[in-house]
């Protein structure tokens, strides 16, 4: 069994952070039922394109979902959203609050219709305050926050994430705080409310560098590719690429010098103690790279981690998606569509030993699953549904 069977979910959100939750719920065992507008949602327009008209933003997100249509600006649209909300536990939306009333997907009035849902509401900037109908979008949601200002070399200009960690880490927490509903609610607190947003998820990956102005007023500025107050912790050259080396104690320092076969490094004053090493990181790298440039990569890192001298390789995604530990823990898994074909899709990024989630088939087609859907959980007949289709409600 998976650990939500017989938890159906409709998810009416879009883009990355809501599909991602959903995609999680349907691994785990939960039926979504993804709803699209017509046209499609926005996601399978996006770069990057991967053949037959598919996206990875697309494909990242929605798989092992059923898909229907749904005109909610048509009242039989609405009528049948209405039926549907009485058939599930969860709905997930992404919509501004103002869009969502004027949608009729808003809290009060499905929680009018089902008063054991748990609706699932996320956002840009959160529920409430002055910014709560603004539009959120990963990048901008990071300069906002500060994680962008953080994210750079200290003496150039600074640079987004490489990837849509704020998007992705919202569904994550979505993912958690609906799970947590739906406890709660086995416990008879009834259903819920849940609010996750970009914004608090953004906050929360300040980390230690956020509570450190909180606690201390201390503001940390970018540090590039290693720390400002640890030395050697940082992107070092070798002879085949780039390896990341960190040395955060004296101990693990005398390993390091040890293994780059460099004792005289610990006798030099410059680099006697962290601080001394921090202020001359400049040669420390130069007398570093010297010696690291002699041998590859994987010479260093084996030599490195026999020791226990923290380092990793400065891989590239097609070397980490091929990567013997990212396969051996499920985390590029295939998905199959209706006539037997695959694509490779990422893995469910936690695993349960008694109740272990099962990545689901393709991502679907818009409307894909509508005959089934409506037939199965409202009783509507195939005239209905092509009458529907004919009136543009689906």
């Amino acid at each position: 069994m998976g650990a939500l069977d017989g938890i159906k979910v409709l998810d009416l959100s879009r883009v990355l952070a809501g599909p991602f939750c959903g995609q999680m719920l349907a691994d785990n065992g939960a039926e979504v039922i993804k709803v699209e507008a017509p046209g499609g949602d926005l996601n399978r327009s996006f770069p990057y394109a991967v053949g037959d008209g598919q996206t990875s933003n697309w494909l990242s997100v929605n798989r092992g979902k059923k898909d229907i249509t749904l005109n909610l600006k048509s009242p039989k649209a609405r009528d049948l959203l209405d039926a549907l909300i009485g058939k599930v536990d969860v709905v997930i939306q992404s919509f501004l609050p103002d869009t969502a009333e004027k949608l009729g997907v808003g809290y009060d009035r499905l929680r009018g219709l089902n008063p054991n849902l748990i609706y699932c509401s996320i956002s840009g900037y959160g529920a409430k305050g002055p910014l709560r109908n603004k539009p959120g979008y990963d990048t901008m949601v990071s300069a906002y926050t500060g994680l962008f200002a953080l994210t750079g070399e200290p003496d150039r200009p600074p640079v987004r994430l490489g990837v849509a960690a704020i998007d992705m880490s919202t569904g994550m927490l979505a993912y958690g705080g609906i799970v947590s509903a739906l406890l709660a609610r086995e416990r008879g607190a009834g259903g819920q409310r849940v609010d996750a947003s970009l914004l608090e998820s953004a906050v929360t990956l300040t980390g230690y560098q956020g509570v450190a102005w909180t606690a201390g007023g201390v503001l940390v500025d970018r540090e590039g590719a290693g720390f400002t107050r640890i030395s050697p912790y940082s992107v070092y050259r070798a002879r085949d690429g780039e390896l990341l080396i960190g040395a955060p104690s004296a101990a693990m320092w005398t390993k390091l010098c040890g293994v780059l076969g460099a004792r005289g490094l610990i006798d030099d004053p410059r680099y006697a103690s962290n601080e001394n090493r921090c202020q001359h990181d400049d040669a420390l790298r130069h007398d570093l790279e010297a010696i690291l440039e002699t041998k590859d990569v994987k010479t260093w890192t084996d030599r490195l981690e026999a020791v226990g001298v923290a380092t990793a390789p400065m891989n590239r995604l097609d070397q980490v998606l091929r990567d013997e530990q990212v396969l051996a823990n499920d985390m590029v898994v295939p998905a199959a569509y209706p006539d037997g074909s695959t694509v490779d899709l990422l893995g469910l990024p936690f695993k349960l030993s008694g109740t272990p989630g099962e990545p689901g088939a393709a991502p679907p087609e818009p409307g894909q699953h509508n005959e089934t859907v409506f037939a199965e959980l409202l009783g509507l007949s195939n005239k209905d549904i092509r009458a529907l289709k004919d009136e543009g409600a689906i």
